[in-house]
């Protein structure tokens, strides 16, 4: 698959947990109506992509979207919403020579060698919301997988989604495999590290908390900051804000849509 449009950036949206592609369903016709080519692949282990188990790991999803970007001559825009942070951050190690940024949408940029999980833990004493969905979720028997309730789904991921939008959302999320959620990145200063990142904070978000989305920013410095007023998922609750924020920071890149 060769890009005839190499001039134009591709911008690879990745999806967090429990979601998929669909999640940008608002965004994507924004972007592509600026002229930027968009990829919205969903991760290995999601009902609209099976998966053998060896290939549900960070590892599996980061070859499912370097499989995606084969034969793309243009320069990537890696889109990470939730802890498809973390997806995105090793995309952008593995390629960095062909990633011109990395932006996070309410997302895991993490330092490299440390987990969503043990980064929340150390909040969670002074800010018992740190937990976010984690108290939520509904386990399968193995442990292997997970499923987050119609009523939590409303309360932590889509309150500030008219009724009838976070509903018909909420029906759209579906279990997610344990190896393609306990994500750990593991990066180097020289490749990821020297890239332009963009950080779109959602100050109401009740799952990544703003004080989780700001230990981050502080914790791997450098990003440019946007801030939204919104809940964990401003693609779907502001998509206009989010596609001139992501626009924005595209064209500081020197790469014009």
């Amino acid at each position: 698959m060769s890009d005839s449009r190499s001039g134009l950036p591709v911008a690879i949206l990745i999806h967090g947990a429990w979601a998929g592609s669909w999640v940008w369903d608002q965004l994507t016709p924004l972007l592509e109506r600026q002229g930027l080519r968009v990829l919205t692949p969903d991760m290995p282990g999601n009902p609209a992509h099976p998966a053998p188990p060896e290939q549900i790991s960070l590892q599996g999803c980061v070859d499912h979207v370097l499989g995606c970007c084969a034969g793309i001559a243009a320069p990537l825009i890696l889109v990470g919403h939730s802890g498809g942070g973390v997806i995105a951050t090793q995309v952008a190690e593995h390629i960095a020579e062909r990633v011109t940024g990395v932006v996070y949408i309410a997302g895991m940029m993490l330092p490299s060698g440390l987990g969503f999980a043990e980064l929340t833990a150390e909040l969670r004493e002074q800010e018992p919301a740190a937990a976010g969905i984690s108290p939520y979720l509904q386990w399968s028997d193995d442990r292997q997988s997970s499923r987050v309730p119609t009523s939590a789904l409303r309360e932590i991921f889509l309150h500030d989604l008219p009724e009838d939008a976070a509903m018909a959302a909420a029906e759209r999320f579906c279990a997610q495999p344990e190896g393609s959620r306990a994500l750990i990145p593991i990066w180097t200063q020289e490749r990821f590290g020297r890239l332009p990142r963009l950080y779109v904070e959602a100050l109401r978000d009740r799952s990544v908390i703003l004080a989780a989305q700001r230990r981050m920013q502080a914790l791997v410095p450098g990003a440019d900051i946007a801030s939204l007023d919104t809940g964990h998922v401003p693609q779907a609750a502001a998509p206009a804000a989010v596609a001139d924020a992501i626009l924005h920071f595209v064209r500081r890149q020197g790469v014009s849509p």
